[in-house]
C-alpha cells in the first residue's frame, strides 16, 4: 500500500470535481482509480505510463494514470513517487484535452 498525498493543485481540483453534480460519475472514477493507484501504482487498468513533459518539484519522474477511458475529456491523475518510500504525491487531477 502507499500513503497517498496531494498538492493544493491536486486538493483543489478534487474539490471542483465533488461539488459539481453533474460530474458526480467522474468524481466517483477518480476516487476508485486513486484507491487502485495506492495499492498497485502498476495495476494493468490504470494505464499508468511516464509523463516525460512533466517533472517533480525535485525533478521525479511524473506519472498519468487513466481514471475513465474512452470517454471524451477523460479523467486522468497525474502524480509521482514520494516524498518518502512507499508514497505517491498526486499533483493533479484533469480531464485530457
Amino acid at each position: 500500500m502507499f500513503e497517498v498525498f496531494y498538492t493544493g493543485k491536486a486538493k483543489d481540483q478534487l474539490i471542483r470535481l465533488k461539488s459539481n453534480s453533474g460530474l458526480a460519475k467522474r468524481y466517483s472514477a477518480v476516487k476508485k482509480a486513486i484507491g487502485y493507484l495506492s495499492q498497485n501504482p502498476k495495476y494493468a487498468g490504470l494505464n499508468t505510463h511516464e509523463f516525460k513533459m512533466l517533472k517533480g518539484p525535485k525533478g521525479e519522474k511524473v506519472f498519468t494514470a487513466y481514471a475513465e477511458q474512452s470517454t471524451p475529456a477523460a479523467y486522468r491523475i497525474f502524480w509521482h513517487y514520494g516524498p518518502e518510500k512507499d508514497q505517491i504525491t498526486i499533483i493533479a487531477v484533469t480531464s485530457h484535452p
